[in-house]
């Protein structure tokens, strides 16, 4: 049985999703200190150089020979510019099942990259991998989360209550905790069905190929 993801880019019509590279390192300082991906994510604050050095280096490639997942760092096709990065974690490969994370740069939301890549995940995950489940946790208040597993087909099936801890910025700058619920959704082979998403399909190839 495969227990690891192989090293692979996938392609959309605007997209390319990548493994990170040391010349991300700037422009995902960037995104991971942004005040809404600090909030919902329990990213470190302030997220310096170091911590984006660890996660490509280590922390990232780790995912993906572990069996854990692995980690896309989602670039505009065009430009290469960062825009956000789609990770899959707590993979069963017994199961076939495993859990999808994103986050969008500040500068590129709006654009329906977060649905274009994760759909283009789950594409991939289901025809090329033959897995049979992705779930998606979004917290109580985080719509445009939300919308996403919405936007891809995502079926909401409960609510874990008081399962994340959320982050918010008072006046004077400072970050406190609060308790929040997480939705969990869930997406299946057949979802896909009918969902469109106005890009073209997905192409696949191995990391080498890109470089």
């Amino acid at each position: 049985m495969t227990t690891t993801f192989p090293d692979v880019s996938i392609s959309t019509e605007r997209l390319v999703l990548r493994p990170f590279e040391e010349a991300d390192v700037p422009a995902y300082i960037e995104m991971m200190n942004d005040e809404t991906v600090t909030a919902w994510t329990p990213v470190p604050h302030p997220f310096t150089r170091a911590d984006a050095e660890r996660w490509i280096r280590e922390i990232a490639p780790a995912q993906r020979t572990s069996g854990r997942g692995i980690v896309f760092a989602v670039t505009e096709f065009l430009t290469q510019r960062l825009v956000g990065t789609v990770r899959l974690k707590n993979t069963d490969w017994r199961l076939g099942a495993t859990e999808a994370a994103y986050a969008t740069a500040p500068w590129a939301r709006g654009e329906g990259y977060a649905t274009e890549s994760v759909l283009a995940v789950a594409k991939w995950l289901f025809r090329d991998r033959k897995f049979e489940r992705l779930e998606l946790r979004t917290a109580a208040d985080n719509t445009a989360s939300q919308q996403v597993a919405q936007k891809i087909g995502g079926i909401s099936e409960g609510v874990l209550r008081n399962a994340w801890l959320a982050r918010t910025r008072a006046a004077d700058g400072t970050w406190s905790e609060t308790r929040t619920d997480l939705i969990v959704w869930s997406l299946l082979p057949e979802d896909l069905d009918g969902v469109a998403d106005g890009s073209a399909e997905s192409g696949y190839a191995a990391y080498s190929d890109w470089s």
